[in-house]
């Protein structure tokens, strides 16, 4: 299967990995992986079919190259992919923190794949359980139930599965996967109106899909500047010893972020660029197995 390349310079600083990173699930994502030469490789579900997409930087250019029934619905999104309809401008740093991660990441900005499906699936995976737990499931499910990579990807790399089948998941299938009755149930009602999910309010009105699933879909597939994870179980704690100093539920967390709005969801991305880390004081959180019940 030959390649379909095309070459594209961006007019602003990029930094590819920083701005796909949000869509990488965990190091083994059988949907995201970086290449033995640097270049990073994503698969992906278009209206024409599947595909891989690779990018790669080369004299300031960035080359992609994509294999597939969709490998030219994957090259004609690489700009929005990396951000070119981006709007940073009017971003104004309130906190010392963001003020020096936004000098030193010029080139991070926020992408947008136009693929709500593919951002949909492991953001119902990761409701309510831990990210250990989401992974393996979404792992399990993309190499059970997910199309091959087209093309020489790296070995292992599978498209995320599709509505069709997720639909036609079996119930043992499911309990191996660790998937337990609540998200099956949504993942379910979204396969059979996914080709309706066009919008946050059209999300939301699937049973099981809240303002926290909505915003992580929204970060991603339409690269929503403002959307924030609200009712995230790690986010507000990092917000708020990141910029003051202690804890916040929710509520504080949207306090101390309001000066921020329309900007609010990059706002926590350079948070996350920052590299900060907040204090630990307790275990880990110990995953369950639901494959086990």
């Amino acid at each position: 299967m030959d390649a379909v390349t095309r070459s594209w310079k961006p007019d602003y600083p990029l930094d590819i990995s920083a701005v796909v990173g949000p869509l990488r699930r965990g190091a083994g994502d059988p949907a995201f992986q970086a290449g033995p030469d640097g270049a990073l490789w994503l698969t992906g579900n278009t209206a024409s079919g599947p595909g891989s997409l690779r990018l790669a930087r080369q004299d300031g250019e960035v080359v992609a190259q994509a294999w597939g029934d969709g490998a030219e619905e994957l090259l004609d999104g690489v700009p929005q992919l990396l951000g070119a309809e981006d709007e940073p401008q009017g971003f104004e740093a309130h906190h010392e923190l963001i003020k020096e991660t936004q000098r030193r990441n010029p080139g991070l900005r926020l992408g947008k794949t136009n693929r709500v499906w593919d951002s949909l699936v492991p953001a119902i995976l990761e409701q309510k359980v831990t990210g250990h737990e989401a992974r393996r499931s979404w792992r399990d499910l993309c190499r059970r139930h997910g199309e091959k990579a087209p093309g020489p990807a790296p070995l292992g790399m599978r498209v995320p599965p599709t509505p069709r089948a997720i639909l036609g998941v079996k119930d043992w299938e499911w309990h191996k996967a660790g998937v337990d009755g609540q998200r099956r149930r949504t993942l379910l009602n979204a396969a059979a109106a996914a080709h309706a999910l066009t919008s946050k309010e059209k999300l939301r009105l699937i049973p099981g899909i809240g303002v926290w699933t909505t915003a992580e879909v929204a970060q991603r597939a339409w690269g929503d500047p403002d959307e924030v994870s609200v009712g995230d179980f790690h986010i507000p704690s990092v917000v708020g010893w990141a910029l003051v100093g202690h804890a916040l539920d929710d509520d504080g967390m949207l306090e101390v972020l309001e000066p921020y709005r329309p900007h609010r969801q990059r706002a926590v991305r350079y948070i996350e660029a920052s590299g900060f880390r907040k204090p630990r004081f307790a275990p880990r959180f110990a995953a369950r197995d639901y494959r086990a019940i």
